[in-house]
């Protein structure tokens, strides 16, 4: 934990220095990328000694595949080499290594390497083996022409900004931040001469640094004083269950869960800052004329706490890893995209029980909350109070929700999370089941998908 604040700290201020000192305007692309390289290299070693030689030699196995594969094998080699190499080590992590000594967890940023390799497998296939009205809109706009210089390949997947925290981006926009096209590109979607602006605005990354850095501080106090108070192991503790009724013990799983979530804030509003103190992660300008450093962000606090849904909680909690799910799985499953998701999910993130217990649960809550959603929401959009009401309920269903679900994420092994869901009745997973035996569901095809991407291309086209 000390080696992984201190490089990211150290990031920070390389991130400024790159930003200042290697603009595209005073160092050449190879430059920038050879310096991104170097340092995120320096980086892995500083923190996880010689056990980062299996990020180097994924990274290079990937290399060879997809300078030797055929293009419209690419992206299942890769895949099935970048997930096979991740599963080995978080196996020989835990049984040869022996789990939690701190210099042999190089799992997040192997994590952070796989979703990369397989995003740009997937993009390369896009680019070049598929014709582009088999494409739907996203998938054309991110597609990757031509395969990478080996320079190019190792400052996409090594970087210093991303190599310990991530967050995983697309390559074209890495490429455009690398080249100095990144905020332009941006810049231009906007009329700025309707807006009294002669040339094109320079936005400053500094203020949406410091907010982010603001956050982090707030989380870093938080973990410290609130999540070894409320640990989760206490909610299966004999006393505690003897003593507390079912509604407290709810009220109680909210709490604990709350209080494990500020070391995720932390860790990735830090790694965003990261980036965009060096320049990366422009999104735009919103409605109101604000400049946005959001592109990598991988969480959206406000959203996740106000959540109504299921759906709206998962899709602001670690952005970047649920688009990457989308793009290299969601989007070209040929049936059960939710469940092939999660289960991709759930092998991405190691191999202990309790993972597979929180997805396969979220599987089953999400097609329930979807099923609720769709049967019911339009009785209650109006009036306004019923509108309020139905949201508060909603709300409140959700947060509990999610805490059912995420509850064995953080015990990890079988007993502790069976005796938990022994004590809470299996509320959730019944209820889900009775709801998907009661309501109509209308689970769309994968023809569907694509028939209903196809039409958006078309009407982005004819734009």
């Amino acid at each position: 934990q000390i080696n992984f604040v201190a490089c990211q700290l150290f990031a920070l201020l390389a991130a400024f220095w790159f930003r200042i000192y290697l603009s595209p305007s005073h160092a050449s692309s190879a430059v920038r990328h050879a310096f991104a390289t170097l340092f995120g290299i320096y980086f892995a070693v500083f923190c996880f000694g010689w056990y980062s030689i299996h990020l180097f030699v994924l990274v290079m196995m990937n290399y060879g595949i997809m300078n030797m594969a055929s293009i419209p094998n690419i992206h299942r080699y890769s895949f099935v080499v970048a997930m096979g190499y991740l599963t080995l080590c978080h196996i020989s992590r835990i049984y040869i290594f022996h789990y939690g000594i701190l210099t042999t967890d190089f799992s997040g940023p192997l994590m952070i390497i796989t979703q990369k390799i397989t995003t740009l497998a997937c993009q390369l296939h896009d680019g070049i083996g598929r014709q582009a009205e088999e494409l739907t809109a996203e998938q054309n706009r991110l597609a990757v022409k031509s395969k990478p210089s080996l320079l190019e390949y190792l400052s996409y997947l090594l970087n210093f900004m991303s190599i310990i925290a991530g967050p995983c981006s697309n390559y074209k926009d890495y490429i455009a931040f690398i080249e100095g096209r990144h905020v332009h590109m941006k810049l231009l979607e906007v009329n700025w001469k309707q807006k009294g602006y002669d040339r094109l605005p320079d936005p400053s990354p500094t203020g949406a640094v410091m907010y982010k850095l603001c956050i982090t501080l707030v989380s870093l106090i938080l973990f410290l004083t609130l999540t070894k108070n409320f640990p989760m192991a206490y909610i299966i503790d004999n006393e505690f269950l003897d003593k507390t009724p079912f509604l407290s013990r709810l009220g109680y799983l909210y709490v604990v869960t709350q209080a494990a979530k500020p070391k995720y804030y932390f860790a990735w509003t830090l790694a965003d800052a990261v980036n965009n103190a060096a320049g990366y992660g422009f999104s735009g300008v919103d409605e109101r004329g604000t400049f946005r450093w959001d592109l990598l962000s991988n969480l959206n606090i406000w959203n996740i706490e106000t959540a109504t849904s299921f759906k709206i909680y998962i899709e602001n909690w670690n952005i970047q890893t649920a688009a990457w799910l989308k793009r290299v799985c969601y989007d070209r499953a040929p049936w059960y995209p939710t469940a092939l998701t999660f289960i991709l999910s759930a092998l991405w993130h190691g191999i202990y029980p309790g993972y597979y217990f929180t997805f396969l649960t979220g599987i089953l809550i999400t097609l329930a909350a979807r099923a609720i959603r769709n049967n019911c929401r339009h009785y209650f959009l109006s009036p306004v109070p019923l509108k309020v009401a139905y949201d508060i309920l909603t709300w409140a269903v959700t947060q509990l929700a999610v805490c059912y679900t995420v509850a064995p994420f953080v015990m990890l092994a079988v007993e502790p999370t069976i005796k938990f869901y022994k004590s809470v009745y299996f509320h959730m997973h019944i209820l889900s089941i009775l709801v998907l035996l009661l309501l109509p569901t209308r689970p769309q095809t994968h023809s569907a998908r694509r028939a209903q991407n196809q039409a958006m291309l078309n009407s982005i086209k004819s734009k």
